[in-house]
């Protein structure tokens, strides 16, 4: 399984662990997932987490603890976490080699034949 995370992304991801209410352990870090919905079907989840889910599969990036939930792995494959900072918008950006389309808020994605029904942007 591969996960990416820009440097940047890590380094907030980072701060957003050291000032969560979270306790603090070793196994702390971030969980990546994929749920229903959004405008195009599938949108990312990313929150921190004391520890995995049973069954997550786990990834270290640089210092950071990360958790894939394992029934989102097969979508997540290959995604390039980044966090972009800009007069326009800030936020963590997902670049996924199996979308086969993406909303313009970057949050949801197709990905083929399986995508479940999309709903509207609010």
């Amino acid at each position: 399984m591969t996960v990416t995370l820009t440097d940047i992304a890590e380094l907030r991801l980072r701060t957003f662990l050291r000032t969560s209410n979270v306790a603090t352990s070793a196994t702390r870090g971030v969980r990546l997932s994929v749920k229903d919905g959004g405008c195009n079907g599938y949108e990312y989840g990313l929150g921190v987490v004391a520890a995995p889910s049973e069954g997550d599969i786990s990834l270290q990036q640089g210092a950071l603890n990360v958790y894939v939930d394992k029934d989102s792995a097969p979508l997540l494959e290959g995604v390039v976490v980044d966090y972009i900072d800009s007069l326009i918008e800030s936020g963590f950006k997902f670049t996924n080699p199996n979308a086969t389309g993406t909303c313009g808020c970057g949050k949801s994605f197709q990905a083929g034949d399986c995508t479940p029904g999309a709903a509207p942007c609010s």
